[in-house]
Order: structure tokens, then sequence, then C-alpha cells
């Protein structure tokens, strides 16, 4: 494990839902994150209604003694959360916590594998269709 890793606390950060598992799943992805990446601390924050919030999570990271937060946005598109909401609420996390460098991610939008990742799910959905009667 990279000791630069160590140093570094990731907030993946998504809109959240009033279905718990799909809140779940984002807390999932966090896990794989975790472990995949060798970052020790990967924790899922919502926008809301999911459970904990950014600010929370930032929060706890702060208190776990990180100095370095990268937010990174699971969002397909840079829409309004990420226009409006998402540097809001970074800025009053900075205030918050002027010790701690806050870094934010781009979207998934425009990623160079997302074409791959759609053209993927077309061909599972293909597949599927064959073995239906």
């Amino acid at each position: 494990m990279s000791t630069h890793n160590h140093s570094i606390a990731v907030v993946l950060f998504a809109h959240g839902s009033a279905v718990e598992e799909a809140n779940q799943g984002i807390r999932d992805l966090a896990g794989r994150i975790r472990v995949a990446g060798s970052y020790p601390y990967v924790q899922a924050a919502f926008l809301g209604p999911g459970q904990p919030e950014l600010g929370a999570a930032i929060t706890q990271a702060a208190k776990a003694g990180y100095r370095r937060v990268v937010v990174l946005p699971y969002f397909l598109t840079l829409g309004i959360h990420l226009r409006r909401d998402l540097p809001k609420l970074v800025a009053e996390e900075r205030k918050k916590h002027p010790q701690v460098k806050i870094h934010v991610g781009q979207s998934l939008e425009d990623h160079p594998e997302m074409a791959s990742i759609i053209l993927g799910r077309i061909q599972e959905v293909i597949e599927e269709a064959k073995t239906e009667p």
C-alpha cells in the first residue's frame, strides 16, 4: 500500500435516494473502492435523503485525522447539483474545517471508459435475450 493513499480520505458523493437499497449500493461501491484502491478511508455521502450527508462525512474524516479529502461526484452529468449544490456544500465545509484541504473530482460525464461500459451493458441485454423463450 502506498503511504500517499493513507493520507487521503475519499468521499464518494451521490444524490441519495428514499430507497435505502440504492443508498446501500453506493456504500457497497465505496467499500469496493477502498479495497481496490488501497485507500483506508472511503465513505459514501449523499446530497439527500441518504445518510451520511457530505458535511458529516467530511467532519468524520477530519476527526479521524485526515487533512486531505477527495470528494468524487458519483453523477453521470454536470447538472445543477454539481454546478450549484456541491460548490456551496464544499465552501461551507472548508470554512468549518480550515485545516483540511478538500479537493473535488469530476463527474463521470465524458469519462473515456463510459462508452465501453454502456456497450457492455447492451451486450448483457442481448445475451440475456438469447436465453428467453
